[in-house]
């Protein structure tokens, strides 16, 4: 009896610390359950974000889970924060462009400069408005459901979207847009489109992030990850896609590259899953 115990035991330990190919770092502070997007700051330390319904705050948490700074956001609203970039000035974009319900007429990217941070932990921001000139009507129609993204990152002095596909029937496709990296009002640029995959589940593009020198893409959703590579012009439609299943079907909500082999993810806490940061080793 002792034996079959121990065994069943040993499964249970097996399927509770199973996270496919991802390897745990640290679990997040439950304070941050809804977190959404995730830059590098250094070896030891990350900025995240949280999305609708949180602080307009930016957090630095270091690889043991603790929150070392806290940073408030200043002439900035937290509507649906869902992404964070950062570009070679120290210079952090929050992406306010989650679109649910494709109704949003109010899209916004913050940038604040981490220099800028004073001794109470507060930043100014300066605001990217933008719209999607396609788009008509506020909602469209259930096919037309293109215009929520939570996926972006800097790339040679513009930001660029990768959109979350919410059509009905879903068609995988995620569309890729560009907007300058600088205060102004903007019609963003559609200049691509990936077909990804069938499955809304697992093919919803939910972060995104751009190696240190150009050559690589990570594109996130619920369970997998598509590296795209091999691209010769920067609508990155022409490039190579391969798709790696992580493993988990969690609700993984960003990525970034820690360098030009690791990645670091993280997720929110659904259903007692998830909250943790992880990384992935590129093969």
């Amino acid at each position: 009896m002792l034996k079959y115990l121990r065994i069943v035991l040993l499964l249970l330990f097996v399927n509770c610390n199973h996270y496919g190919q991802l390897q745990p770092i640290t679990k997040l502070p439950k304070q941050l359950s809804e977190n959404s997007g995730i830059v590098k700051n250094d070896d030891t330390t990350i900025w995240l974000i949280e999305d609708s319904g949180n602080k307009d705050h930016l957090y630095k948490v270091d690889f043991k889970g603790t929150i070392v700074e806290d940073v408030k956001i200043k002439h900035a609203k937290n509507i649906d924060w869902e992404d964070l970039a950062k570009d070679e000035k120290g210079n952090l974009y929050i992406g306010d462009f989650g679109n649910n319900d494709n109704d949003r007429k109010n899209l916004v990217i913050y940038k604040v400069s981490l220099s800028e941070i004073n001794s109470d932990s507060e930043v100014i921001a300066e605001r990217i408005d933008f719209k999607y000139p396609e788009q008509k009507d506020f909602p469209p129609k259930k096919n037309e459901l293109v215009y929520d993204a939570e996926a972006f990152f800097y790339h040679k002095q513009h930001l660029y979207l990768f959109t979350r596909n919410r059509s009905k029937p879903f068609t995988g496709e995620t569309l890729i847009y560009r907007i300058p990296a600088e205060k102004g009002n903007y019609d963003a640029v559609l200049v691509g489109k990936l077909k990804l995959c069938n499955n809304s589940k697992t093919c919803q593009i939910t972060a995104a992030d751009i190696s240190l020198d150009g050559k690589k893409i990570a594109l996130l959703s619920h369970g997998k990850l598509w590296m795209l590579t091999d691209f010769t012009n920067e609508n990155f439609a022409d490039g190579k896609l391969n798709e790696i299943d992580l493993g988990i079907r969690t609700q993984l909500e960003a990525v970034c590259f820690k360098n030009e082999n690791t990645l670091l993810l993280s997720d929110e806490i659904r259903d007692n899953e998830g909250g943790n940061l992880y990384k992935y080793v590129l093969k």
